[in-house]
């Protein structure tokens, strides 16, 4: 993440006009676009497909059981049934999270992403013949391969992007994966409209489109290079380092570079890489685990899953008109894939600090202003839509700030021996978290109405606040001075470091 391409800029050049100049001289906005429509784009695609052909899946259950058993099924047959095709997707995650470990070690990060691809497109080609062998056992197969290629996608994706980004161009490289999480959900939307392919017919085809752009990264990907980072650290070959830098980069002077790399590559051999359970044992990076763990909790937590999840539900209580929501959900995904791009623009001149901050807190004052509104929907024909407003004013935030920050962070605060075992680490409770809000969220909505926005407000406010007081800036930073930064973190006087001189000397 420290590699960097050394430009000559005048103080009076355009810094975005910069990016695009170091982006275009080589491979690397190709290698980004490809990363992207197979990694992030498909989790994002999956989180939301299922939503529009709820219905016809849930009839396509009734009918089989009807035909196999020649007696309509029980009424919560259906129901456990559908919730598994649901749930499993996450549980698929959590075991693909695991796997990132095996993968990218093993494999190394180019054919990982090659790998992954193939599992996805083994998944939606069971996906695509469950209609015809009338076997919803293949769809909850076919859920839970695309939650362990999504998670397993998302966690490559990121890891890539992060060791093949410039120092400088950083943020704007690695929010990228939010821009394409974002083009995946609002992709499922628009293509889940009836007039599309939201329709009985065509509902296992709607589940299979990301397939194809899994093809293509499958036949684009050995043509493209390996990360650099990976090459001169874990494979020790500077040779094919300084090649794939050319590669990415265009021709250039990359001594610079390569002696940043030698200089993390001397801290690795102090530090070999670890597992994810003797990572979270360590002490010296105690703070980046509580850091990172806080934001996803966080960000899981904030509401922002669960709008994707269950947006017609949510829009469904506040009182929009049934016919209205799914074209509702479309301006969503709009919104969100706009700020996530907007985000890009912003990370490397505001910095990540106020993004995390900043974003939580008006956040929770969004689902605060939501909880108020909702109680007064009854009496006010106008509560709706300032609803509606508000959930898109949260998006926008959450987009803009952490949901766009924190693969960014994620990448930037752990050293290379440490960097997949934290993948698996946070990869691992994402998933968690979402399969556990997945099962709760909607006993929640029925059991405290309009009350249960609080506890998302109160998770936003407690990001805002630990965000505020104990994330170091890592804006333009080498990862051992964010890593010196961490470890000068004190509570009443005491800090990670002290404890842990203190054990060695012990």
């Amino acid at each position: 993440m420290s590699v960097f391409l050394s430009v000559n800029v005048h103080a009076t050049e355009d810094p975005m006009e910069t990016v695009l100049q170091q982006l275009t001289r080589g491979n690397a906005l190709f290698l980004i676009l490809i990363l992207g429509i197979g990694g992030s784009f498909q989790s994002g695609y999956h989180i939301t497909a299922l939503s529009s052909p709820s219905p016809f899946i849930q009839r396509f259950i009734n009918n089989t059981w009807y035909e196999r058993y020649t007696v309509p099924p029980a009424g919560h047959t259906v129901t456990i049934i559908w919730s598994l095709i649901v749930s499993m997707y996450a549980v698929g995650g959590i075991f693909g999270a695991v796997s990132v470990k095996c993968f990218s070690g093993l494999l190394g990060r180019k054919k990982a992403v090659i790998c992954n691809s193939c599992i996805a497109i083994a998944a939606a080609g069971i996906m695509l013949t469950s209609k015809w062998a009338k076997s919803y056992e293949m769809i909850i197969v076919a859920r839970i391969l695309s939650g362990y290629s999504s998670a397993l996608g998302m966690s490559t994706h990121l890891m890539y992007l992060g060791e093949i980004s410039p120092r400088k161009i950083r943020g704007v490289v690695t929010v990228s994966s939010a821009t394409f999480k974002s083009l995946g959900k609002l992709s499922a939307q628009f293509l889940g409209l009836s007039e599309i392919l939201g329709c009985e017919e065509l509902w296992n085809v709607v589940l299979c489109v990301p397939a194809c752009l899994s093809v293509v990264q499958v036949l684009v990907m050995p043509y493209l290079p390996e990360a650099p980072r990976y090459l001169f650290i874990e494979k020790r070959d500077d040779k094919a380092c300084k090649n794939a830098l050319e590669s990415l980069w265009g021709q250039g002077d990359f001594n610079q570079e390569m002696e940043e790399m030698l200089s993390e590559q001397a801290t690795m051999e102090a530090v070999p890489a670890k597992s994810p359970l003797l990572l979270l044992r360590d002490r010296t990076v105690r703070w980046q685990l509580i850091t990172m763990s806080t934001i996803y909790c966080c960000n899981q937590l904030s509401g922002m899953a669960m709008i994707s999840t269950f947006a017609f539900d949510i829009f469904r209580s506040t009182g929009i008109p049934t016919d209205q929501i799914r074209y509702m959900t479309i301006g969503l995904g709009i919104t969100e894939m706009i700020t996530s791009i907007s985000c890009g623009l912003l990370i490397e001149h505001a910095g990540r600090r106020p993004l995390f901050w900043g974003g939580y807190g008006i956040m929770s004052a969004c689902w605060l202003f939501v909880t108020v509104v909702l109680n007064l929907k009854g009496s006010s024909s106008w509560a709706p839509y300032v609803t509606t407003v508000l959930i898109i004013l949260f998006i926008i935030f959450f987009c803009g700030g952490p949901g766009g920050a924190s693969g960014t962070l994620n990448s930037e605060i752990f050293i290379q021996s440490n960097r997949v075992a934290a993948f698996v680490l946070f990869g691992v409770q994402s998933w968690f978290v979402l399969a556990v809000l997945g099962l709760v969220f909607p006993i929640l909505i029925d059991a405290l109405d309009s009350y249960c926005f609080v506890i998302f407000a109160c998770m936003c406010l407690l990001g805002c606040v630990y965000v505020f007081f104990f994330l170091p800036e890592t804006k333009g930073k080498t990862l051992l001075e964010i890593t010196d930064e961490f470890e000068a973190i004190t509570i009443c006087g005491n800090s990670f470091r002290e404890e842990n001189r203190l054990e060695t000397k012990l």
